[in-house]
């Protein structure tokens, strides 16, 4: 388990207004070692504590049209 605290959430800019929001914490990288990513709509359940290496490329996968359907 991580620790979490000291986490800066910020809502995805692909997030819309009909709920479907992820939460990222991404400054716990440096200290952690982790990425949060939680559901914003439930900020108090359960959070995925992410290797910052898997998330970068989780993320470059995504701008580079790979989960395109």
């Amino acid at each position: 388990m991580h620790d979490l605290v000291g986490a800066v959430w910020r809502t995805s800019s692909r997030s819309n207004d009909q709920g479907l929001c992820v939460e990222v914490a991404d400054n716990l990288a440096r200290v952690h070692g982790v990425v949060g990513v939680r559901d914003s709509k439930d900020q108090t359940g359960p959070v995925l504590a992410i290797n910052p290496l898997g998330w970068s490329a989780f993320v470059d996968a995504i701008r580079s049209g790979q989960f395109a359907g």
